[in-house]
């Protein structure tokens, strides 16, 4: 489905018992910023064309190597030049299959309340996906684990600036591999409401995830077929190669009208030329490539161009995040994802191993180049730590309170008769204070934005008061979110339903665990 969300989505019973759910910190309602400004651009028309071109180059020379021989067969069908698992594309064919994708379309929650616009110049934030070690809530660095996944997923439903999960916030490795992505699904769509996702690792591990979203939102086949309301990433195993289990993810969500979004992991000095440019042209034929290939399997399949081009330590030859390299990267990657009349992914990143000051600026730059790079979709927008290796509790709230602070930032300024204040101002005139007139107070709550964790005292109240880090501050808040989670409602049928089929998938095995 294409156009933008209907204009009700905010309202309705379920908002309301979302608002008693979350009365135990004052934060901002749940709702999609807007851009509001003109994206920055890094280049110029005549340099993005130039790359535009280069990456064309690539895929018509070089090739991009299939690693499945259904999707060999379909690009070949379409008119791709097919050598064993090397594809090799004309340059028309890509920009033609390409414009095919939608520049805008509705992803559906579990709850319609919680359905979001993807594209335009909406923004849609997640929290962090994938890490396979957690830490917070007065513990150290453990192996992932469900009970840590639940109370993460709970945290995420709760913040109102994590507009819906981007994987798994952390990996429930206690889990067995066969059966984990039924059960983590279960969780993910019984203990929030918003729009879900699913690993494409293997095609079962998809249709399952699909059929669970399914009857947890209660419509019919033809209903989900025609909404998405689930979402995958593919990651290309750059350089110029897309494996099996990706290639089944696209088979398997884009036949049926689901969202992926395509994402080259290209690290400039590593899998990737080293300069910034060369790594964004090998990014860019990787996303053009994944994307025709969504249009091959079905024309007008939702798909978003992702970019997650940073650079290595060359010392260490560790990943880099939150760098100027990476700033750079997410201005380009957003006016290429324009160019193609795509929505744009970025990721919120950083290096730092704890909550720290290294963590706060590089996870700031990084949000910020992606925002001013106009994105769309920003991934691991709340918890990420250590290179993508650590979910943080306390790390997801401070990031919560960041990206509320960069909605606010958006929100456009009023310039009219009652924000101009000339009466007010006279009102007081020379030496005085505006802090008791009226106009202050009909607007000091609802004109300011207040964050949840920042605490504004002078030294000696804080000093008297017991001193605490703002990553101290942001642990109590998460326990009081988490404890004051309540599960969505969820129609009995549907529940038991939904119950079953997790039963039944488990007692058959679920899935291999080798491909």
């Amino acid at each position: 489905m294409t156009g933008a969300t209907r204009t009700g989505r905010r309202g309705g019973g379920s908002q309301a018992r979302r608002a008693d759910a979350t009365t135990a910190v004052e934060q901002p309602p749940f709702t999609q910023p807007r851009m509001r400004f003109e994206p920055l651009r890094a280049v110029s028309d005549d340099e993005l064309e130039a790359i535009h071109l280069a990456s064309l180059r690539v895929l018509a020379e070089t090739g991009i190597d299939f690693l499945d021989d259904t999707a060999c067969r379909q690009l070949a069908e379409a008119g791709a030049e097919v050598d064993g698992q090397r594809v090799r594309f004309d340059p028309d064919l890509v920009v033609d299959l390409v414009s095919t994708a939608p520049s805008q379309f509705t992803i559906h929650g579990i709850d319609s309340g919680r359905d979001l616009t993807l594209g335009g110049d909406w923004i849609t934030y997640t929290s962090v996906a994938s890490p396979p070690f957690v830490t917070g809530l007065g513990g150290d660095r453990r192996n992932g684990n469900r009970e840590d996944y639940r109370n993460l997923l709970k945290l995420g439903h709760m913040l109102n600036t994590v507009h819906t999960f981007a994987g798994y916030p952390v990996e429930p490795m206690d889990l067995h591999p066969s059966v984990r992505h039924l059960h983590a699904t279960h969780d993910m769509v019984t203990l929030s409401d918003k729009p879900p996702f699913v690993y494409s690792l293997g095609r079962q591990r998809n249709l399952d995830a699909m059929e669970m979203t399914r009857i947890a939102r209660g419509v019919d086949p033809a209903v989900f077929n025609a909404e998405p309301s689930i979402f995958s990433v593919i990651n290309a195993s750059t350089p110029l190669r897309y494996d099996t289990p990706m290639l089944h993810g696209i088979q398997e969500m884009s036949a049926r009208n689901q969202v992926i979004v395509i994402t080259p992991f290209t690290l400039a000095g590593a899998m990737a030329p080293v300069t910034v440019v060369g790594a964004l042209v090998l990014q860019n034929a990787e996303a053009l490539a994944g994307i025709a290939y969504t249009q091959v399997v079905r024309p007008g399949a939702p798909a978003i161009y992702g970019g997650f081009t940073s650079n290595v330590d060359m010392q260490s030859g560790a990943p880099a995040f939150g760098t100027p390299e990476y700033w750079k990267a997410c201005l380009v990657g957003g006016q290429l994802a324009r160019r193609y009349a795509l929505p744009y992914r970025s990721s919120n990143v950083n290096a730092s191993n704890s909550v720290d000051a290294q963590a706060g600026y590089e996870s700031l730059i990084a949000i910020w180049g992606a925002v001013m790079g106009g994105v769309n979709l920003l991934l691991h927008g709340a918890g990420w730590l250590e290179g993508g290796l650590l979910t943080s509790y306390e790390k997801m709230v401070i990031d919560a309170d960041v990206l509320a602070m960069v909605t606010a930032m958006l929100e456009p300024v009023t310039v009219d008769d009652a924000t101009l204040a000339v009466e007010a101002i006279a009102e007081v005139g020379p030496g005085g204070h505006f802090f008791g007139i009226e106009h202050t107070q009909q607007r000091y709550r609802s004109e300011h934005f207040r964050p949840m964790v920042s605490e504004w005292r002078n030294f000696e109240s804080w000093d008297e008061g017991g001193r605490r880090e703002a990553h101290q501050r942001a642990e109590d808040l998460a326990r009081q979110l988490i404890d004051a989670h309540q599960e969505p409602a969820m129609n009995p049928e549907r529940r038991a339903e939904l119950d079953e089929y997790v039963e039944r998938r488990v007692a058959e095995g679920g899935v291999p665990t080798d491909f």
